[in-house]
């Protein structure tokens, strides 16, 4: 029988990088990459914590070309 497959789109490591931010964030200690400005919005907090952990190599979706900011 062959063996199931996640159907998670993120992993374990993710997840935890992700808590990470979010605590960060809430204690005021989480910073934005080149600025270092305090981050106050949750979902840059978010944006952050997927950003780390596909770094680190986690099983995180590539990003959406239509989801970065423009100028």
């Amino acid at each position: 029988m062959p063996r199931k497959r996640s159907g998670r789109k993120y992993g374990k490591k993710a997840g935890q990088k992700v808590k990470r931010a979010m605590h960060e964030r809430k204690r005021g200690t989480l910073k934005s990459g080149r600025s270092g400005k305090k981050v106050k919005s949750r979902k840059q907090a978010i944006a952050i914590g997927l950003s780390e952990a596909r770094k680190s190599g986690a099983k995180v979706p590539k990003k959406r070309p239509g989801s970065r900011k423009r100028k």
